[in-house]
């Protein structure tokens, strides 16, 4: 039996759930790969970007000579506005981690403001 006070409570609490936004259950995630999946190594991304996506191509760096550098691009991946934004969020999140624990990354002068033409 509920008292008095209890009763208050009770209301107030189902009152302020109501004013909450109601999201659906999360669903559990299930990772499976096809029988295409790989993983490589890259040292090289670059970014093309267009009104409708973002498409990274990524290869390996390999420095000839001096004077040359040569790029050796093994995949590209289109991907949409929304999905860029999210990859930048938890890519962002991953690095401030690992730099937390492990210490600055630190970025080589030459490459750092490297930029390429935007397509």
């Amino acid at each position: 039996m509920l008292t008095g006070l209890g009763r208050i409570l009770n209301v107030q609490i189902h009152s302020e759930r109501a004013l909450m936004p109601q999201f659906p259950p999360q669903p559990n995630v299930k990772l499976v790969n096809t029988p295409e999946y790989r993983e490589g190594y890259s040292n090289s991304v670059q970014v093309r970007v267009s009104v409708w996506d973002f498409f990274l191509a990524f290869g390996t760096l390999r420095q000839q000579t001096p004077e040359e550098v040569e790029i050796a691009n093994f995949q590209g991946i289109y991907l949409s506005p929304q999905q860029a934004k999210a990859l930048m969020h938890i890519l962002g999140q991953n690095v401030a981690q690992y730099e937390k624990a492990f210490g600055e990354i630190k970025l080589d002068a030459n490459m750092a403001g490297a930029g390429g033409p935007v397509n």
